[in-house]
């Protein structure tokens, strides 16, 4: 089975699929999550929701996207598909996601594979086996982490959604036409505040005037992430936390998957195989939207996605 030319659902912003079009949220109903607070290493507090699963079966580790979470269609998707297998499930969510009040002078981005680096190491402590799905920009950081990690990342198998992985190619392309007036749009109406919250507790990070005046991600990016994280500046954070460049250097069995039609990625800037190791699969169909691969008529279901990904982990887990 394949994803059908039906791409509406997937074109939606994450975070916002379910707030514009409920009729539309194509991911299920909400899974029966068990919510816990886990402490960071630099004093925060982040939100992890859970889905307990047969003993002796594998976990599944979600890391979203941009402004998404455990309610994002396709997390919902993905978790009630592994339950279904008896997997257990776990949806981390990044700082200032999920419901946490973020205090720290940072956020999150793109390149923070140290934030994927302690998540991993403590999912991978409780001893199951440790499959790990990032989508989006949670792909992006994810694939990162990988490549630092090399063999020693302690997971079975991973897997990359549509992540960006030429944060360069994908910022220019959010810039223009479509893109630009409605995902862009919507992923700054939630970015913005987050970003004067920050200002506000911790005054003379940011350029606040510069901020809420922003109209693109690139100059979201240049005013908020790049100085927040140490980056010299928007083009020093696109080349420095685009993942494209670590996929040599992945050890562990990882899926790559992005559609060619991806409104967030122009089809010229996916890898070929020469750019990728060979644990490595470069996965890339013709259609699938961004973040979506929905399957039959109007509107859509989202049982494709989560199954490539169980079948694609499948033989990487011991039974």
């Amino acid at each position: 089975m394949h994803p059908s030319a039906y791409r509406a659902p997937a074109w939606l912003p994450d975070g916002h699929s379910q707030t514009i079009y409920p009729a539309l949220c194509l991911g299920g109903a909400r899974p029966a999550y068990q919510r816990e607070r886990w402490a960071t290493p630099d004093g925060g507090e982040i939100t992890v929701d859970r889905l307990p699963g047969r003993q002796g079966m594998p976990l599944l580790w979600l890391l979203h996207g941009l402004e998404g979470g455990s309610d994002s269609h396709y997390a919902r998707a993905l978790m009630r598909a592994a339950q279904a297998r008896g997997w257990h499930g776990v949806v981390s969510h990044f700082r200032g996601c999920g419901g946490a009040v973020n205090t720290l002078p940072r956020a999150y981005h793109a390149g923070d594979s140290a934030e994927v680096a302690w998540l991993l190491a403590r999912l991978a402590s409780e001893g199951r086996p440790l499959c790990a799905v990032g989508v989006s920009l949670g792909g992006n950081m994810l694939l990162k982490h990988l490549g630092e990690a090399g063999a020693s990342a302690p997971l079975c198998a991973a897997a990359a959604v549509s992540a960006p992985l030429d944060l360069a190619a994908a910022g220019r392309m959010l810039e223009r036409g479509l893109a630009r007036q409605l995902y862009t749009r919507m992923f700054l109406r939630t970015l913005k505040p987050a970003s004067l919250a920050t200002a506000r507790r911790h005054p003379g990070l940011i350029d606040v005037r510069r901020a809420q005046a922003s109209r693109t991600l690139r100059e979201f990016d240049d005013a908020v992430t790049a100085p927040l994280h140490g980056f010299a500046g928007v083009e020093d954070y696109w080349a420095r936390a685009s993942a494209k460049p670590w996929l040599r250097q992945i050890a562990r069995p990882t899926l790559v998957l992005n559609a060619r039609n991806d409104p967030f990625l122009p089809a010229t800037a996916l890898p070929g195989p020469d750019q990728a190791s060979a644990a490595v699969t470069l996965e890339f169909p013709a259609e699938g939207g961004h973040v979506g691969f929905a399957s039959g008529g109007f509107p859509g279901r989202l049982d494709w996605l989560p199954q490539r990904l169980l079948d694609f982990f499948a033989p990487h887990v011991p039974h």
